[in-house]
């Protein structure tokens, strides 16, 4: 996934001269096809009533989802952007426990505010960096059938406080604020699931998710 990071930044160094896409004052909203790559590595276990065999790990499964971006730029080249959508992920065992469903269906929506420095001012192609928090809110989820079947009744992912990095590149289409737009996020955060049986808590571990989140579509500005 690094590739995609490099490929911005030697988008970044060539940027093309052309007309601005942006000023102070501009909204731009965009609409995604994105693509969701989760890790979900087991970083730590917290409790384990079950008796997890030596060498378990996890991961949680890809998901291609419709996104949505608002970004207002408070200059020519800065501006700062929020994203909005739901992703769904399975997370099933590794290693010793290779094959297991662990978590099943959840939802995660992962609130983002990011600030961007736009390259190529005066640039038809605008390449940018961005950074910022963001805080993953998880829905829904259940525990998979193997938790089930060692007699998990509810499981929970716990919402979690985070950051991303980000790099993209908005080329345009026409004169009245089309573009394309490619843009790659990769975001650090280490959630803790939990599953209970009844209210009783039987198994507890801390991941590493770090997803990188992928996205291509169109922008408009206003």
């Amino acid at each position: 996934m690094t590739k995609h990071l490099s490929l911005a930044a030697l988008v970044i160094a060539l940027a093309l001269p052309g007309q601005a896409l942006a000023k102070a004052g501009d909204v731009q909203f965009k609409i995604f096809a994105t693509y969701v790559a989760p890790d979900g590595k087991i970083s730590k276990v917290k409790t384990d009533r079950i008796g997890l065999p030596a060498g378990t790990q996890a991961g949680a499964d890809d998901n291609v989802t419709p996104t949505v971006a608002i970004e207002s730029f408070v200059s020519d080249a800065v501006s700062l952007e929020t994203i909005a959508g739901v992703t769904q992920h399975d997370v099933n065992g590794r290693g010793a426990i290779d094959g297991a469903t662990l978590v099943s269906d959840a939802k995660i929506v992962p609130a983002t505010l990011t600030i961007k420095y736009h390259f190529g001012k005066d640039g038809g192609v605008r390449p940018y960096i961005g950074a910022g928090p963001s805080y993953f809110i998880f829905i829904d989820e259940k525990p998979g059938a193997t938790t089930r079947a060692l007699g998990a009744t509810r499981q929970k992912m716990g919402d979690k406080l985070g950051a991303a990095l980000q790099a993209g590149i908005v080329i345009p289409v026409n004169d009245s604020g089309l573009a394309l737009s490619l843009d790659a996020k990769r975001y650090f955060l280490s959630p803790t699931a939990t599953w209970y049986a009844g209210t009783t808590e039987v198994l507890k571990t801390r991941h590493r998710l770090d997803p990188w989140v992928i996205s291509a579509g169109v922008a408009f500005r206003f």
